[in-house]
């Protein structure tokens, strides 16, 4: 049930107003005076309607790029069932994760999104720490995330690059990082402009996003013709090509019990690689939030449509896919660096897998841009908390473009650090679980505080689970703790430095430091959110006192 007005109680209650019933005073908009609610001042310009802030949550998942970047994951792991169902099966429980996230985004829409929400959640007395934890959790997979991104792109650059050539260039690891560079620098101007630029070029993401998606669709059902599978084989086929061993199989075609008992089950848990790193971003609503028009509403609606219309095109491009594939190791053994170009490459032919391809290389580099803004506000809101080395820096608005152009720069910066992993042949899985790791655990934090010392502290904003945010809630939970055990082992049981998945190293180096950090130093002055709330006026008072 929604109140009108709230004060924060002693014991932390979090308040939840509705932007109709706030009376203005120094502060006149709505969303305005629910962010002064929840501490903060109005910083940036809230020039995100609801079509946009949607697309941007949708737009940063990059539905058909993502899956053309993560192919290999679910062909290795059970070829035509990895595909299939090894998309299915991980979507109902984000599903959960993304319900819980969307209740906690409407009671308190702030660019702070996750970690001010395990403050405002946790116990009072370690408020400061789970704060931190979820910060940190969530700075390391928004920064990872921007990396593996890019790098997907500079990987279909040199795909394109290499049948363009009929094979004759085929690019070395260092021409790609440099790629990568290029990439990464240009989505740093990119993000680096004003709100309402970055609003309307969200619609032209979306745009290309969904028409490219349904036309690969399309023309992989359409143009496979003679090589299309049947639709047993397309649904029911196993095959493991991972480096971990099965038991005996009486048959390929399974039913998923079947896999599981005879011995294939672990392999196939590892196509849940793919949908677990295309299902990540969509907290961005929430860290936009700040700029969006009635983001109570807005932004939990742009996280549900987000996530479920990827999880649809989603399956049926992978479906698709399926369908289109026969021989599952000719596209694993392909010298081409993404096996989805292979696949076009068969069925459309030089001309028209360029063609494709060309406009999924657009749609990856514009979900690397969406994805850059979403991790820059991260970034400044941790900052603007102090919680950051130099923050002083990282939260500074840009009194031109009023976007926090230092922390885009910063986030840039240590994207091309990660990117350094682009010369281990394990590069992808590194990055993409290295992702999937940091921000499901700031995801389900919250999520945990919520059903569990949080149960009467939030009041709930406009979209509100009700009596089924403990089930949904612990179903979220459970489902992180499983995957990111699952996503820090290799792709084989046998690993060399060469093929490790590195994954590990880079949670555990934040983890370290930020623990270090915490207990040397943080503990003592880190108290979670700061209210910036004071006599300076707020950017709309700026703007109407003009009026």
């Amino acid at each position: 049930m929604l109140k009108d007005e709230e004060k924060p109680s002693s014991s932390g209650e979090v308040a939840s107003v509705r932007p109709d019933s706030y009376e203005s005073g120094s502060i006149r908009h709505a969303d305005d005076a629910m962010l002064a609610k929840l501490g903060y001042k109005s910083e940036f310009r809230r020039e995100f309607s609801l079509v946009e802030t949607v697309a941007f949550a949708f737009s940063i998942m990059g539905i058909v790029a993502s899956v053309s970047s993560t192919l290999s994951f679910p062909l290795a792991a059970g070829g035509h069932v990895g595909m299939v169902w090894g998309w299915f099966i991980p979507c109902i429980f984000v599903l959960c994760v993304a319900a819980s996230i969307a209740e906690l985004t409407s009671a308190m829409p702030t660019s702070a999104g996750l970690y001010y929400f395990s403050a405002k959640l946790a116990n009072p007395r370690h408020a400061p720490l789970a704060s931190w934890i979820t910060g940190w959790a969530n700075v390391t997979g928004q920064v990872a995330l921007v990396c593996s991104i890019d790098f997907t792109c500079a990987q279909m650059i040199t795909t394109a690059i290499t049948v363009g050539s009929d094979g004759a260039i085929v690019l070395s690891s260092g021409a790609t990082y440099g790629i990568l560079l290029a990439i990464l620098a240009s989505h740093g101007i990119v993000c680096s402009s004003a709100t309402r630029v970055l609003a309307r070029l969200n619609l032209f993401y979306a745009a290309v996003n969904v028409g490219t998606s349904i036309a690969a669709i399309i023309l992989l059902f359409v143009r496979s013709g003679d090589q299309r599978v049947s639709a047993k084989v397309a649904f029911t086929q196993f095959e493991n090509n991972t480096g971990w061993s099965n038991s005996e199989l009486t048959s390929p075609y399974l039913v998923l019990s079947d896999l599981i008992s005879r011995g294939g089950g672990w392999a196939f848990l590892l196509a849940f690689t793919s949908p677990m790193w295309t299902l990540t971003g969509y907290d961005s609503a929430a860290h936009v939030s700040e700029e969006v028009a009635g983001a109570s509403r807005a932004a939990p609606i742009a996280i549900m449509v987000g996530v479920g219309a990827t999880q649809l095109l989603g399956w049926l491009l992978y479906i698709a896919a399926s369908f289109a594939t026969s021989s599952v190791p000719d596209l694993l053994s392909s010298d081409l660096p993404l096996p989805m170009g292979q696949l076009f490459l068969d069925i459309l032919g030089k001309r028209g897998m360029l063609a494709i391809w060309s406009f999924i290389i657009v749609v990856q580099f514009v979900t690397g841009a969406a994805q850059g803004v979403d991790a820059s506000r991260v970034v400044f809101a941790f900052a603007r908390d102090n919680a950051l080395p130099g923050s002083r820096w990282w939260k500074r608005i840009n009194p031109h473009t009023q976007t926090p152009v230092n922390a885009v720069w910063l986030v840039i910066s240590c994207s091309a650090i990660c990117g350094l992993l682009g010369f281990s042949e394990a590069a992808l899985s590194s990055l993409a679980g290295a992702s999937v790791i940091g921000l499901y655990t700031s995801y389900a934090t919250p999520v945990f505080l919520r059903i569990t010392s949080g149960r009467r502290r939030l009041v709930p904003g406009p979209f509100s689970l009700g009596r089924w945010f403990i089930p949904i809630g612990a179903i979220a939970v459970a489902w992180v703790a499983f995957i990111n055990v699952l996503l820090v082992f290799p792709s084989g049981q046998h690993t060399t430095a060469k093929d490790m998945n590195y994954a590990v190293v880079i949670i555990m180096a934040v983890f370290v430091y930020a623990s270090l950090s915490w207990m040397f130093s943080a503990r003592k002055w880190f108290t979670g959110p700061i209210s910036n709330l004071s006599t300076t006026p707020s950017l709309e008072e700026k703007d109407n006192s003009t009026i």
